[in-house]
């Protein structure tokens, strides 16, 4: 299950997840990156994650596809949102590879949810 949700951001594209990413959620998602670059150049991720049960294949063939045709750099900052330890390790990971992309990358806790809006804002 995969909602897509309203932080307050404009350039946010913000949603909830919990469960498996289907290939009709990655396309709501990469049609909200699609709509938030062409209208603002600049956007920034919200994942508030309850669990997460993988990625469907077809699914991340179009996410692929979209970074080789859209790219990500037009992605400034990333936060998610989880109560899951694991992820949170994931997160540390990634965000260490992302910087040299210039893309800032954090983990909160389901209490920090507003310092998580609140750094998306941040410059």
């Amino acid at each position: 299950m995969l909602e897509l949700i309203d932080i307050g951001n404009e350039k946010a594209v913000a949603y909830r997840l919990g469960g498996k990413i289907t290939e009709d959620e990655m396309t709501l998602i990469l049609s909200a990156l699609k709509e938030k670059i062409e209208n603002y150049g600049e956007v920034f991720i919200y994942q508030e994650i309850e669990s997460f049960g993988g990625v469907e294949f077809d699914a991340i063939v179009d996410e692929i596809k979209f970074f080789f045709d859209v790219g990500i750099s037009n992605i400034t900052r990333i936060a998610v949102v989880t109560q899951k330890k694991w992820l949170h390790k994931i997160v540390d990971l990634e965000s260490k590879l992302l910087k040299l992309k210039k893309i800032d990358m954090k983990s909160f806790s389901i209490d920090n949810k507003n310092k998580a809006i609140e750094f998306l804002k941040s410059k």
